[in-house]
Parts: structure tokens; C-alpha cells; sequence
């Protein structure tokens, strides 16, 4: 078969493009936030089928919990009946593998009433999980649609993964990781504006925990208040954060962001009393870093700049652990043969893609650091609409980036 034209690729997707419209709204009408995925991963099994693209669950075992790279959360709820949904198509042969990824997964509404109402405006899809991620699994149904459409013979194998608890750190990828998933590459769909992320800043989360001597206010100054004894902590810990970016400035991929790295202090709650000396103060947050560190140095570069205070007490009462989000960064060339293939698919689709890194973690990294595996970041929307009250998606640029997938598809994996 000879080599298709964008303008053919344009048309197949531009064909599907009202279907596939109608099949994101209605996958948002599905609250899939943890725990809650089975009825939106049903409804996306239909899809592939009615594409012509059968998918199969894939379990998830409950002691994946075990594993040290799992991400604990605080709504841990067994598996049993909630899946990882896996499409996958054997080339002719002599062509190069490939998986496309992305999650069905979605954060909760919060106070936003209308998350899970089904609204186009003529432009926009409105609702939880239009960017983050049900938009980029549109965007995938009109890729293998158009294949099909296309009648198009892929010559290298073609698996496409729709996974859950992205959201909570990347459970669901890991679990297909640790069954054996091998390619010889990967994209993984996400908000990147139709730019191409060949690095991604990783992210941990830390919990820290000062101790003191609880007393009575009266006594205030015969006690260790362990809420002055954190003070003293964040005091170095932002120390710390301004030594992660001077490190961090200027490095490869990342140069257009002023602060790529970056220290946040989330929550902050101590036991006690209002007239009461705190005897225990406890503090969640995380740490943004690029892939020029190694998660376990930056977990212990964090501990260590507490430790230079010279406040004895709080060097012998205080604790660090990272029980939840541990992302680590991650990085392949920028002119790695899966970057220059899927960017140039995009820009020969009249796309204007640019290729460089992104300072958002996914997981891709799993991929990447775990499985070894060439990982690029690709797909249609701002990854500021994820998570937010008003979360839309930009129609037109679905459709465009399903022609940019569907290009790259068929020029990494080759024709029969």
C-alpha cells in the first residue's frame, strides 16, 4: 500500500470526528474518579469494539501494594472488579512496536456542580476528564478509527492501554509494566497543546513531622512547641528549594520555565489545644525536580537541609517520610527517533508542535525509568484546564491531534 497523505489522514479522522464527539461527552457523564472506573471502562470497551479494535480487561492484583513503586493514597480500595483496559493488534511484521497509553481516570468535582453534565458549546467539551484524559481517548478511538477506515496494515504490533489510578501516581501503568508490556515505544496521551515532551519533571510527595512538649500556655516558655519547631524546619526546607532551581536553571528541554522545580507546602495541622503548647505538628508537601536528580537524592537532600539547623531539638525530633506520590523524572534525547517521528508526523499534519519538556509528571516516567521504554508526551488541550472548575477542551484540536496520531502511527509502525 502506498504511503498516505495527511489529507487523506485529515479526511478518515474529520469522517469520525461527530461520532467521537458524542462518545467523549458521554464518557464524561461517567464519574470515574478512584474507585468508581468500572462503568466508564465498560463504556470505553464498547468504543474499541465498535471501532474494530477489541479490548480485554486486564486485572489488577491487589498485592500490586506491595510493590515499592506503588503510589498509596488516601481512598485505597481492592481491584477487584475495577481494570486496565488493553487493545492490542499484531503487525505484519518488520515494523517497530508501539503503545499508546492514557487513563480513564478522573479527579473528583469538588464544588463544581456541573462536572459531569454534558455541555459543547460549538467550540469547547465542558466536564471533569475532557482534558484529563477522556479528550486523548477520543482522540485515540478516531486514530484507530481512521486506521480501520483506511484499511490501513500496520506492519509493526499496535497496543493501546487505557489505565486507571493515573491520578493517585500511576497504579494502573504500573501494574501493566510488572504483567510484561514491552514495545518499541510509547506515547503516552496527555494535555501537552499538541507539543511533543520527551522529559518530564518528576514529583514526590514528603510528610514531616515535628515533636514537642505539650503544656499548658501558662508554661509556654518551659516547653518545645512543635509548631515553632516546624517553622524552624520550613525555614531550611525553602532553603533548600531555592538551591533545587539554581541547580535545575538552564537545564536541556526546560529553558523556557522560569521556576521548572519547585517546593510546595500543602497541608499543615498540629495536635492540641488553642491554649495549649503543640505537642505534635505535621506537614504534607512535595518537591518538583528535574531529571538531572534522582528521586532518592532529593528525598535525602531535603532531609538534610533540615538537619543544618542548629536547633538540637528539632534535629532529634523530627521526621521525613514519602508514603504517597513518588514520580520520578525522566528524560530520552530530543532527537531520539520516536520524538523526531512524532513531531514530525504533527507538523507535516499542519500542526505547529514544538518538542521540549514538560514540567508536569505522568506516567510516562514508569515507562521510561521502569520498563525502559523510549516514552514521548503527546495530545491535544492545556494541561491548565486538567483538575480545574470549568475543565474544556478545545473540539478542533482533538480532531487535529487524532491526525498527528494517526500519521505518527503509521510512520513509526510502517505499512505492510
Amino acid at each position: 500500500m502506498s504511503q498516505l497523505s495527511c489529507q487523506e489522514i485529515s479526511a478518515a479522522v474529520t469522517a469520525r470526528a461527530e461520532q467521537a464527539r458524542a462518545w467523549l461527552m458521554q464518557m464524561i457523564s461517567y464519574p470515574s474518579t478512584q474507585g468508581n472506573e468500572a462503568d466508564c471502562q465498560a463504556y470505553i470497551k464498547q468504543l474499541f469494539e465498535q471501532v474494530g479494535w477489541p479490548a480485554e480487561y486486564r486485572e489488577i492484583p491487589d498485592e500490586l501494594v506491595d510493590d515499592p513503586e506503588y503510589s498509596h493514597s488516601e481512598d485505597e480500595q481492592p481491584y477487584e472488579g475495577r481494570h486496565n483496559l488493553v487493545a492490542r493488534r499484531a503487525g505484519s511484521g518488520q515494523g517497530r512496536s508501539l503503545i499508546l497509553q492514557t487513563h480513564a481516570d478522573v479527579v473528583p468535582a469538588s464544588d463544581w456542580k456541573e462536572a459531569f453534565k454534558l455541555r459543547f458549546d460549538g467550540e469547547f467539551v465542558h466536564g471533569r476528564g475532557s482534558t484529563d484524559c477522556k479528550g486523548q481517548i477520543a482522540m485515540i478511538l478516531m486514530a484507530l478509527a481512521a486506521l480501520e477506515d483506511l484499511e490501513v496494515e500496520l506492519a509493526g504490533d499496535l497496543e493501546v492501554q487505557i489505565v486507571i489510578e493515573e491520578e493517585v501516581g500511576g497504579n494502573g501503568a504500573l501494574a501493566l509494566i510488572r504483567q510484561g508490556c514491552q514495545a518499541d515505544g510509547v506515547i503516552v496521551l496527555e494535555a501537552s497543546g499538541l507539543d511533543v515532551f520527551p522529559a518530564n519533571r518528576g514529583a514526590v510527595w514528603f510528610r514531616a513531622k515535628t515533636t514537642g512538649t505539650p503544656k499548658h500556655m501558662g508554661r509556654r516558655h518551659e516547653a518545645e512547641n512543635a509548631i515553632e519547631k516546624m517553622m524552624e524546619a520550613i525555614k531550611w526546607m525553602l532553603v533548600y528549594e531555592k538551591e533545587l532551581i539554581a541547580a535545575s536553571a538552564d537545564y536541556p528541554l526546560f529553558e523556557r520555565y522560569e521556576a521548572p522545580v519547585q517546593l510546595c507546602l500543602g497541608t499543615i495541622r498540629a495536635e492540641g489545644w488553642p491554649s495549649m503548647v503543640a505537642g505534635e505538628c505535621v506537614m504534607e508537601g512535595g518537591v518538583g525536580f528535574l531529571p538531572n536528580k534522582e528521586m532518592a537524592e532529593v528525598k535525602q537532600e531535603l532531609y538534610d537541609a533540615v538537619m543544618r539547623s542548629e536547633d538540637e531539638w528539632l534535629r532529634e525530633h523530627f521526621e521525613l517520610t514519602f508514603p504517597r506520590l513518588h514520580n520520578d523524572a525522566y528524560e530520552i534525547a530530543p532527537d531520539h527517533p520516536l520524538v523526531t517521528t512524532v513531531h514530525q508526523a504533527a507538523c507535516d499534519c499542519g500542526i505547529p508542535s514544538e518538542v521540549y519538556g514538560w514540567n508536569v509528571s505522568c506516567d510516562a516516567r514508569l515507562y521510561a525509568k521502569l520498563a525502559d521504554l523510549p516514552t514521548v508526551v503527546y495530545g491535544a488541550s492545556d494541561i491548565g484546564e486538567a483538575h480545574s472548575d470549568g475543565e474544556k477542551v478545545l473540539w478542533q484540536e482533538v480532531v487535529e491531534g487524532a491526525e498527528g496520531l494517526t500519521n505518527a502511527v503509521i510512520n513509526w509502525c510502517g505499512q505492510a
